[in-house]
């Protein structure tokens, strides 16, 4: 094996230009492969951790009824909080929140949004809810960056607030906009408007009721109690991990495209080394090869070019791929408008796991390419290999 080694080195060295050419095409498949990779899972702890701090917590508790999609569900879907969960959330280890329908009239139109009560001592999410604390009797609310770019509001501004109370009678009255806030989270921006949770259960009618009860932290074994539905933290980032599967999926023919170039060419490479080396393949015979070593040694020669690849790639790879890391890709276009957890910088994150993955797989791609034009080479019979005749 040593000498096989030795020689498949020799023989790819003895190659110049040919050789580095392929080297240099499966070293950017190594790269690229890697850092879309790293990518995806860069999107994917970025979106669960903005979710994790923004709106979901450690899991949460819905009402029964609630349906995040279907805002007709929203008038109904509310219940008296536990007393269980009472007594945690003076313990700050929950967040209750009540959700009302209603509609804000900035500059005489109407847009409609979803009025969230939220206590403004939670301190599980990231909201601002800190500045819904007034002293002057004002009832304080603040928005989304998005929010307020498409309603044209800025911090400071006026604007009537009509929702419904629990009795179906339409009701309204003035919010002062104290805070404008930024997220990567779009459901907890676009069309959402934040007051007290006292503030919003005293306007409705629903004195101590909420729609959503957030968790800090995650529950193994949740507590069932009537009217509610526990939601884990895995379930309610399930629509991540799909994006991200379905994205991952869409990046395999990027994949396929790459690794077929730099296969396509080292099978030709190998293909054409067999043909003009037969004098060379007969001398290995007589000089008592058998036919298998001689398969194994172009093999093991098309494969090192996986191997020369993988040093070639490290040599520039690892400093673009841990720049990358560092400085982030910021995507050509806003993301804010494209529905799901998404940063306007994706941060690479690589894993041990990625990188010997990726290596085995090309140098096995490699060495099946590079094993199938050298089985002719068992059909070659000595005496015409050494005269160079092929047949």
């Amino acid at each position: 094996m040593k000498l096989a080694l030795k020689l498949a080195y020799r023989n790819l060295m003895g190659a110049g230009l040919r050789t580095w050419l392929n080297v240099i095409v499966l070293s950017f498949s190594f790269v690229i492969i890697i850092w879309l990779k790293g990518v995806m899972t860069g999107w994917d702890h970025q979106a669960k951790t903005d979710m994790t701090n923004w709106e979901i917590g450690g899991g949460q508790y819905w009402h029964s009824t609630y349906d995040p999609f279907d805002p007709f569900t929203i008038t109904d879907s509310h219940a008296p909080i536990p007393d269980e969960l009472k007594k945690r959330e003076e313990a700050g280890e929950i967040v209750p929140m009540l959700l009302v329908q209603g509609a804000i009239f900035p500059e005489g139109r109407m847009m409609p949004v979803t009025i969230r009560g939220v206590n403004p001592s939670q301190n599980i999410l990231h909201l601002p809810v800190k500045e819904l604390i007034t002293n002057d009797g004002t009832i304080a609310a603040i928005i989304g960056s998005q929010m307020a770019k498409v309603s044209q509001l800025k911090e400071g501004d006026y604007v009537t607030l009509r929702w419904r109370d629990a009795n179906g009678t339409f009701d309204a009255t003035d919010v002062l906009i104290c805070h404008v806030f930024s997220t990567n989270v779009p459901s907890v921006d676009l069309g959402q408007i934040y007051i007290p949770l006292s503030t919003l259960q005293e306007f409705a009618l629903l004195p101590g009721e909420a729609t959503l009860i957030t968790l800090k932290n995650a529950e193994e074994s949740a507590t069932e109690y009537p009217g509610w539905v526990y939601k884990s933290k895995e379930e309610l980032t399930r629509q991540v991990d799909e994006m991200i599967k379905t994205k991952s999926a869409g990046q395999t023919v990027i994949y396929a495209i790459l690794l077929l170039l730099a296969m396509l060419a080292i099978f030709d490479t190998q293909v054409l080394s067999i043909f003009r080396r037969q004098r060379e393949i007969g001398t290995y015979v007589a000089l008592g090869y058998t036919r298998q070593q001689v398969v194994g040694l172009f093999t093991v020669e098309g494969s090192m070019n996986a191997l020369l690849a993988a040093l070639l790639s490290a040599a520039y790879g690892i400093p673009f791929l841990a720049w990358q890391a560092k400085a982030g890709w910021t995507m050509p276009i806003d993301t804010s408008e494209f529905g799901m957890a998404i940063a306007q910088t994706l941060y690479p994150v690589y894993s041990l796991g990625l990188v010997a993955g990726t290596v085995a797989i090309i140098t096995i791609t490699t060495a099946i390419v590079s094993y199938l034009p050298s089985r002719k080479i068992a059909k070659m019979n000595p005496t015409d290999a050494l005269r160079g005749k092929l047949q």
